[in-house]
């Protein structure tokens, strides 16, 4: 098991969640970036700027039984496709049942923007979203180690 993230957008108290509790468990920590992020890890990955370049490293790395930190709910649904846990960096945890919605969500507030309407961007993170993020992390290490057990 690793714990990979897409680092473009992992806002930097995830990351440092992430590096804590990768410590904690004795798990790899991989993350993946463009060039334009300054990111410190021991698991590295630089790619382009491309459209969906970091998303199509991520998806390359990820095996089943891995955890992967995202906010692209594409990339979530690919992950799960190959048996891999994983969550927001709010703590959301992306499923099989709630995916589809999310990703209709996602596409009706894309054709809003199209047509030159405004959507609300995220709200400023707040210490409750690094608390979910850890505990959800957390939990999905322990089901992880669990599943990975049986």
């Amino acid at each position: 098991m690793k714990i990979i993230v897409d680092a473009d957008a992992c806002p930097k108290n995830a990351l440092l969640i992430c590096s804590r509790l990768a410590r904690d468990y004795n798990i790899a920590l991989h993350t993946v970036s463009s060039f334009n992020h300054n990111i410190s890890s021991d698991h590295h990955t630089t790619v382009g700027n491309a459209s969906q370049e970091a998303d199509l490293a991520v998806m390359n790395m990820t095996a089943k039984g891995d955890i992967v930190v995202t906010q692209d709910g594409g990339l979530a649904a690919m992950v799960l496709g190959k048996g891999a846990a994983t969550l927001s960096p709010t703590g959301k945890i992306f499923n099989k049942e709630t995916i589809v919605f999310m990703l209709e969500e996602r596409e009706t507030k894309a054709k809003l923007r199209r047509s030159g309407r405004h959507t609300r961007g995220p709200r400023k993170r707040t210490p409750e979203d690094d608390r979910r993020f850890a505990f959800s992390l957390r939990k999905l290490i322990e089901e992880q180690n669990l599943s990975l057990d049986l």
